[in-house]
């Protein structure tokens, strides 16, 4: 019989709204005055092996040659590892993997849950997992481990120069450095453009949604989406949480955003719904057609098209200097 490692429904709709969207149980960041594209990030160099890597929990990791076979445990890895190039040597990913395109013809471990028997038949030289899902991911890395699978755990970056260094880590990893190189380089061009043309917009007032009534969860400070946010002029009215948390409608209309950003696509006609919401009638998004729903896995994915989602964010809310 299969050993299957489970996740419980209520906790897989969890991972949904906050770990996919790029944010953990970690202690809220500072913010800083520095734009993110003049943040340092490490230095990208040759790779050589065997090399010895530290993981997101402090585990050292030694790969004694470039992975031939590699299994990802979380969409973001696998659109980086893709980016790479590492098509050929991808031979799973979970059921929730969706991009690029050729994810779909690699062999599935699972979503909900992980077919950890599946894993080890696939005979990865590593499985990258992440750390925003270690909550529920625990035990299937522990019997990875108890079988002699090495199991890296991905950072949970909170910002671009942290999701840099995922992608510059990775490379290193796989030996994929001058791919990773120009990966980072790309998406920092893009951002750089992208900041260009907002930087002399008027600030906006801000709400994003991650779900809808009657458990309305909205980005608060520490979030990668209130980093993104603070890097496109943009007010986050719910900054004065933590995290992703829930906030009731009446809340909503006290905060009065000028736009409301919606990342679910599970709520059909909700673009139309929202503006029905009793009260709602008053709040400015509302009033001035500025409820724009965004690409979930752009933006918030820790990967290659991050800076797609950031230019997406833009657009919604500042669509005048993109027209």
């Amino acid at each position: 019989m299969k050993k299957f490692w489970k996740i419980g429904l209520s906790a897989f709709l969890a991972i949904g709204v906050l770990a996919a969207c790029g944010q953990g149980d970690k202690d809220a960041k500072p913010s800083t005055d520095k734009p993110q594209t003049e943040q340092e990030t490490s230095q990208v160099d040759e790779a050589t092996f065997p090399m010895t890597l530290t993981d997101a929990l402090g585990k050292d990791i030694t790969l004694e040659a470039p992975p031939e076979k590699i299994v990802s445990l979380i969409p973001s890895n696998t659109e980086i590892l893709f980016g790479l190039g590492l098509n050929d040597e991808i031979v799973g990913v979970t059921d929730n993997d969706d991009y690029p395109p050729e994810a779909a013809d690699k062999e599935k471990v699972g979503g909900m849950e992980y077919d950890i028997e599946k894993v080890i038949a696939l005979q990865p030289d590593i499985v990258f997992s992440h750390e925003s899902s270690m909550s529920l991911s625990e035990a299937a890395i522990a019997q990875l481990e108890s079988a002699g699978v090495k199991v890296f755990v991905v950072n949970n970056a909170q910002d671009f120069n942290e999701t840099y260094t995922t992608i510059e880590q990775l490379g290193r990893a796989t030996g994929k450095l001058p791919e990773a190189e120009k990966i980072i380089a790309d998406m920092k061009t893009k951002v750089e453009e992208i900041q260009a043309k907002v930087k002399d917009t008027e600030p906006k007032k801000v709400l994003v949604e991650a779900s809808d009534e009657p458990d309305i969860y909205v980005a608060g400070n520490g979030t990668f989406m209130n980093a993104m946010l603070e890097m496109i002029h943009a007010e986050n009215v719910a900054a004065d949480g933590n995290d992703w948390y829930k906030i009731d409608a009446e809340q909503i209309i006290a905060k009065n955003p000028d736009v409301i950003i919606v990342t679910y696509h599970y709520v059909p006609d909700i673009l139309t719904k929202i503006p029905q919401r009793a009260g709602f009638d008053t709040v400015n998004a509302v009033k001035n057609n500025a409820i724009v729903q965004v690409n979930e896995s752009t933006t918030s994915r820790q990967g290659p098209r991050l800076a797609d989602g950031l230019e997406e964010l833009a657009k919604a809310i500042h669509p005048e200097v993109f027209e």
